[in-house]
């Protein structure tokens, strides 16, 4: 059942958590439904390849068929918008990055979840909303509040959390002993040990995301943070050309100069790859790298795998991110698709994603004791979950366009030597503060 707290601790009224604690306690009843289609958009992603297994069994439970349209990352939101704008949407429920989710709110493209959890019967009474990860649930669900994006008065819920993901550190257990090295617990010394790594161990140092646009300004992302640094301060001026956006610009040029050689060319996929195939010997980034390893890694090669807390620098501080589940405006069958949704983030269904090699979204999850004697990085997991910042990119209307246009210039012209850290973050400050001004951020 859904819990006060969580409800208090995310900023909603209490009329909207006694609508949703009020449901019966008889749960979802299906037979209305049974023989509807539900049409979910997803990406070609990792944690989504997992989902899939999961779905026969969803039909058999409820009568409901599952179609899905899996479309690669680079296409999936053009391709969403156009459907989505449509009188009726081809698609019931989608899965959007978290970044997304104001701009499909602001334009009306997604429903709210709390009314379907109040309604006796969909509410599932055993949903336990509170054990979902607080962090994802505000970082992935929320729009609204002080912010527009994160908890606080005039908060609401559009999505649930599925895939989503912090950010942790990676390594080669072999490499570092062999070395006699240890596993950097601070940016300072991350950034004397990335020399010492190139030189000695004949590989790349820490790989990284350097593509430009998203990928090299999600690099960036990860440790302007835990450096103190922002995008902008409280009245919505420019801050990510402050010192600490210049240190962690600085410090992703080292990360390209001392880690494997096309990093200027790697998105996501290319990261992982080259970090389990030994060219490189650190990893920092998003948790998907647990299941990969499992996966593509041979068993002697998983043995040479360490995992460990993301460094801390002024603070500790990690990603928070990936996917939710959201119900399209114009959905067909929107009572069947909140079903879909509510079953696939279900304490049930999120272990066994997990155990397919998908993201878990649940504290019990993290916590299981039987996933962790099969996945002993769980008890990692567990601690970074204390350190994860829900407001690690400001998730406006404007920022897909802030970050592919401008910010995807410039962090990859710092980190490319093209331009000095400095020179390549001032140089869009005006343009940012100009486009921040046109949207009606008047503290600007």
């Amino acid at each position: 059942m859904l819990r006060r707290e969580l409800l208090s601790l995310l900023g909603l009224g209490f009329s909207q958590a006694q609508a949703i604690s009020m449901a019966s306690n008889s749960g979802p009843n299906y037979s209305p439904f049974k023989g509807q289609t539900v049409v979910m958009s997803v990406p070609a992603h990792p944690h989504f390849d997992a989902m899939i297994e999961l779905l026969a069994r969803f039909t058999r439970e409820t009568g409901i068929k599952v179609e899905l349209d899996r479309v690669d990352m680079e296409h999936i939101k053009v391709k969403q918008l156009r459907q989505l704008n449509r009188y009726q949407s081809d698609y019931d429920v989608l899965s959007y990055i978290s970044m997304w989710k104001t701009e499909y709110v602001a334009k009306g493209l997604i429903q709210e979840i709390q009314p379907f959890f109040a309604d006796p019967n969909l509410g599932d009474p055993h949903y336990d909303f509170a054990d979902l990860v607080p962090a994802f649930v505000e970082n992935v669900g929320l729009v609204g509040g002080p912010k527009g994006y994160l908890a606080g008065h005039g908060a609401r819920f559009y999505g649930l959390p599925y895939g989503a993901e912090t950010s942790i550190m990676a390594f080669r257990r072999d490499v570092f002993d062999r070395l006699g090295l240890l596993p950097p617990r601070t940016y300072a010394e991350l950034t004397a040990l990335l020399p010492v790594l190139k030189d000695k161990s004949k590989m790349g140092a820490l790989t990284s995301r350097g593509k430009q646009g998203h990928q090299c300004v999600h690099a960036w992302l990860l440790h302007l943070n835990p450096l103190g640094g922002r995008i902008f301060d409280d009245h919505w001026r420019c801050a990510f050309d402050q010192p600490e956006g210049v240190e962690a610009l600085q410090t992703l040029a080292l990360i390209k100069d001392t880690g494997p050689d096309d990093i200027a060319y790697f998105g996501q996929g290319e990261m992982v790859e080259s970090f389990i195939q030994g060219q490189s010997s650190l990893y920092i980034d998003s948790t998907l790298i647990f299941n990969l390893i499992n996966k593509q890694a041979s068993r002697k090669l998983k043995e040479k795998f360490g995992f460990a807390l993301h460094p801390k620098g002024l603070i500790h501080s990690s990603e928070s991110g990936g996917f939710g589940l959201a119900i399209a405006r114009h959905a067909k069958n929107p009572e069947a698709a909140f079903l879909l949704i509510q079953w696939l983030t279900s304490k049930a269904q999120d272990k066994a994603v997990c155990l397919l090699g998908g993201l878990p979204a649940r504290l019990s999850t993290v916590k299981d004791p039987s996933l962790s004697q099969k996945m002993p990085e769980m008890a990692l997991l567990a601690q970074q979950l204390k350190y994860i910042n829900p407001d690690w990119r400001p998730i406006i209307a404007q920022w897909d366009d802030i970050n592919v246009e401008e910010l995807g210039v410039a962090v990859f012209q710092g980190m490319s030597g093209e331009k000095s850290a400095f020179n390549a973050l001032n140089d869009i400050a005006p343009s940012v503060s100009e486009r921040m001004r046109k949207a009606g951020y008047k503290s600007v």
